[in-house]
């Protein structure tokens, strides 16, 4: 399967844009994990969550910031200073998994240099912290982040809740990430008729992802091939 735009637009419910090829851009670099189908599936409904379907690649910060955002210069656990005020929103989420604060981008710079393969040069992204939603960069976001985390082994369970639980710190928007975890399977598992699907795996055919279509998607995944990736 050749994973492009129209794949992510499938997933958001949205059309393609340029922030669905950045994500590809980075995908495509570093295939080694997210080119797994189950991988990838529980990846796309996490960012298309975290970037409102691809809309957005900041946090949307407003004249006032949310209480959230109002703490962010003294959040020390994001490496973020409470001496140097105006941390919290140079370092605001960016990227299509919103990587937020000074720790993380230090964290995304060493990485990159790490891995010239990838993309070569990098900067330092704490300097230039806009530089991340530049490409190869904004996608690049991508595999860093679930690499630095250690997703890996909690995604390769199919649980939706404890990925949210890395990727948010806690269970925020969590039926949302649901439901587009779940586009993502059927779109992964070439399972878009899906009641067709559902009849050739001996389930009832209702269209609908409940328990039973879900468990089964997510072992044809791991059992599919890997996929490649097209940002075009």
């Amino acid at each position: 399967m050749i994973v492009d735009d129209t794949i992510l637009a499938f997933v958001s419910g949205r059309t393609p844009n340029p922030n669905m090829r950045s994500t590809l851009i980075g995908l495509r670099a570093r295939p080694q994990i997210l080119g797994r189908r189950l991988q990838l599936a529980m990846c796309l409904g996490q960012l298309a969550h975290e970037s409102g379907g691809w809309q957005y690649d900041r946090e949307l910060w407003g004249a006032k910031p949310t209480p959230a955002q109002a703490l962010y210069d003294s959040r020390r656990d994001l490496g973020n200073t409470p001496e140097i005020d105006g941390d919290g929103f140079r370092y605001r989420g960016r990227g299509p998994i919103q990587l937020t604060g000074r720790a993380a981008y230090d964290a995304f710079t060493q990485w990159c240099r790490a891995n010239p393969d990838a993309a070569p040069g990098a900067p330092d992204f704490a300097d230039d912290p806009d530089r991340i939603v530049t490409d190869p960069w904004e996608g690049l976001v991508v595999p860093f982040f679930w690499e630095w985390k250690g997703v890996e082994p909690v995604a390769e369970r199919g649980d939706v809740a404890a990925v949210t639980r890395i990727v948010n710190g806690g269970q925020n928007g969590l039926d949302d990430r649901v439901r587009y975890t779940d586009r993502a399977f059927v779109a992964l598992a070439d399972a878009r008729d899906l009641r067709t699907w559902q009849t050739m795996a001996g389930l009832k055919p209702d269209g609908i992802v409940g328990p039973k279509t879900r468990s089964a998607l997510v072992l044809a995944l791991r059992r599919l091939p890997d996929v490649q990736f097209n940002p075009n």
